[in-house]
């Protein structure tokens, strides 16, 4: 590990001694995980302590583990993962938080600490159906306003529920259940019969 990775390691023990519960360098990178009660305070001390000035968040995405490590996965279900930059001291960190609950996945928004928050968040939403508690505006980024579930869970069918189309009779998109055709997926064979080589 470079001495900067070190000192960077060092320094989140000392700032977040008590909130880390995992810790882990790996590819030149650090992770560090607490827990969802500790999400709102590690983040303020990320952001604002003087020797990590983590000022930036470059991305906010959401996971899904319930498939992880070939079914093998015995923790939570759902993440959010939380990229931090520090411009001024040339650092960066990952953070993981863990929802309590699988069912209804909530985590307090962080529009109030990095707002570049907001369209991340709202992603996680769309996407996974993770709640951001106090966003101030939570609501679909991708998916169409009548789009029924979360595509990116694992459960999710990956031919989806419905489709859209153009209907020329009515002269609108419509929306009806899939209905892909079977598909014969058996390879053609390519002969060289009949073929003269010369």
């Amino acid at each position: 590990m470079s001495a900067k990775l070190e000192q960077l390691s060092a320094q989140l023990k000392l700032a977040l001694s008590d909130l880390i519960t995992q810790h882990v360098v790996a590819h030149g990178e650090i992770t560090i995980e607490v827990k969802l009660g500790d999400m709102m305070q590690t983040c303020l001390k990320l952001r604002d302590h003087a020797e990590l000035k983590f000022e930036q968040m470059i991305d906010l995405c959401g996971v899904d583990y319930s498939e992880y490590a070939d079914g093998q996965w015995q923790g939570q279900r759902f993440a959010v993962v939380i990229h931090l930059l520090s411009v001024s001291l040339n650092q960066r960190v990952r953070l993981r938080v863990f929802a309590t609950d699988d069912d209804f996945p909530v985590f307090p928004t962080l529009v109030d600490v990095w707002p570049v928050a907001n369209w991340f968040e709202r992603e996680a939403f769309d996407l996974y159906g993770m709640m951001f508690e106090n966003h101030p505006d939570l609501r679909r980024l991708l998916t169409d306003y009548g789009f029924v579930g979360h595509p990116f869970r694992k459960d999710f069918p990956m031919i989806g529920n419905v489709e859209m189309r153009y209907d020329p009779v009515q002269q609108r998109v419509i929306y009806q259940p899939v209905s892909i055709e079977l598909r014969n997926n058996v390879p053609r064979v390519i002969r060289d019969e009949g073929f003269h080589h010369g």
